[in-house]
């Protein structure tokens, strides 16, 4: 298992400010806030967010510098925070889908984040209007052509170091980079300087969930107060920006923008993970001719040998007329081998994909018809049409496990059938219960499950999930 963000970066000793009091706007104060906020959002021209690692702790995600922050608890000689599910498996909050629906409502402009999770991306927020300061522990990019990888794994260094694959481009097959800045890198042209342009022609800066003390991320939203514009700072502790803001906020952000979309008559849509596999059939005569030697392997979409961490197991079971025994893949590369008489009728593979932890469904099931003849033909659909009518299709029958084909190739040598199969593996609706309270608390998120059974998250080898953090 891989360490996380905080065990992987170098060692600093002045990491700024830990473990700072949290503060509590009083009831009705922080109702005139939210009025105010959603007013200058309604009237706003070039509104840009700006978010920190206090967005995403309601996902399970430790932040720094909070009274059970990472560097307060090392700091105190205390125990670092565990994990509530897999860093791979997070899912976005209340405000990063908010986010999305401000962004399609016309108001969010761009959007700057010093995190590391990906979730706003995950979320739906187009990457030409996202700058991710500090990198994504998710996505590689090709040095050499600059195309980027999205992963559904998390990539195994940080520091713009070199991974174990390469870009996929014709004629490139450069070694990728990871994104994750170190402490010593430099913020990327490539992130900064959209970062940079819109926070000058920003009307209002929204800074959610930031102590605003990494330089020089920290002094984006400034750029506004130059041309006019507003800052407003929504955290629950002090910042050394305060001072600059035309509203400060102190409150739960998923609360305040929770509260704000209630003014603003927008829901908070779901959240809903489609997951991406790709089942590889191959096939060769054995030497008497009266065989065919078949093997059936269950695969990452991002290489052979990359790794598939949302599928625990495979049950593969067989049409009732072969006399053919099931088995259990249990083991990554997840790979099965069978000989079959030539002459065998048309048969079909029935595969149950059984979730790892994390996911909010248990399982989903493929069928795969084999006839063992090979065509030229391929197929391959509008990737992004199959995913919106998977979506619609969740939303309608509210449980996990839907599935559809995206591609499907043929290859001659070695005879081989790739099908790409997407399939959704959860569904948030967040439950907008505002009406006006706002006690300290926080939000509920309903899952919506196969069978209506949400899964235990205990680990089956007893270990817990290690501590993935935001924010440098």
């Amino acid at each position: 298992m891989s360490l996380g963000y905080a065990e992987k970066l170098s060692f600093i000793e002045d990491v700024g400010n830990v473990g700072m009091t949290e503060y509590f706007d009083p009831p009705l104060l922080l109702q005139d806030k939210i009025e105010r906020l959603a007013v200058m959002i309604q009237k706003s021209k070039h509104l840009v967010v700006f978010t920190g690692a206090g967005i995403s702790t309601s996902c399970g995600i430790p932040d720094f510098r909070g009274p059970k922050g990472i560097w307060t608890l090392q700091r105190e000689g205390k125990a670092l925070p565990e994990a509530s599910l897999p860093f791979h498996r997070a899912t976005p909050s209340m405000t990063h889908m908010a986010l999305v629906e401000l962004e399609k409502a016309g108001f969010l402009k761009f959007l700057i984040s010093q995190n590391i999770d990906g979730l706003h991306l995950r979320s739906g927020i187009p990457r030409e209007k996202l700058s991710e300061l500090h990198g994504d522990s998710f996505m590689e990019r090709c040095p050499s052509c600059g195309i980027e990888y999205m992963r559904d794994f998390e990539i195994e260094t940080i520091g713009l170091k070199e991974t174990a694959r390469r870009c996929s481009k014709v004629g490139c097959g450069v070694r990728l980079k990871d994104t994750v800045l170190d402490w010593e890198d430099a913020l990327p042209p490539k992130e900064m300087n959209p970062a940079e342009r819109h926070c000058k022609m920003a009307d209002v800066v929204l800074c959610l969930g930031t102590s605003l003390q990494i330089t020089p991320a920290c002094n984006l939203p400034l750029k506004s107060l130059k041309g006019g514009g507003k800052i407003v700072i929504v955290n629950l502790q002090k910042t050394p920006k305060d001072k600059k803001a035309s509203l400060l906020i102190h409150g739960l952000v998923d609360k305040v923008i929770t509260g704000v979309m209630e003014f603003l008559s927008l829901r908070i849509p779901p959240f809903i993970r489609i997951d991406l596999l790709q089942t590889i059939f191959t096939q060769a005569s054995s030497l008497d001719e009266k065989y065919v030697n078949w093997s059936l392997a269950v695969a990452s979409v991002h290489g052979n040998r990359a790794p598939l961490p949302f599928i625990k197991s495979v049950e593969v079971s067989f049409s009732e007329s072969q006399n053919m025994k099931a088995a259990v893949l249990d083991k990554q590369p997840l790979y099965l081998k069978r000989r079959t008489v030539k002459s065998t009728n048309p048969f079909n593979i029935m595969m149950k994909l059984n979730f790892s932890d994390g996911c909010k469904c248990s399982s989903a099931e493929i069928m795969i018809p084999i006839d063992f003849k090979i065509s030229a033909d391929v197929f391959k659909d509008d990737k992004d049409s199959i995913l919106q009518n998977l979506r619609e299709s969740a939303l309608t029958d509210p449980s996990c496990g839907q599935t559809s084909v995206i591609e499907k190739k043929f290859i001659m040598v070695p005879k081989s059938e790739v099908i790409v199969h997407a399939i959704v593996t959860n569904i948030v609706k967040f439950d907008r219960s505002y009406d006006g309270d706002l006690s300290n608390g926080s939000f509920k998120r309903k899952y919506e499950c196969l069978n209506g059974v949400i899964p235990s998250r205990k680990r089956s080898n007893g270990r817990k999930p290690r501590a993935v953090i935001n924010v440098r």
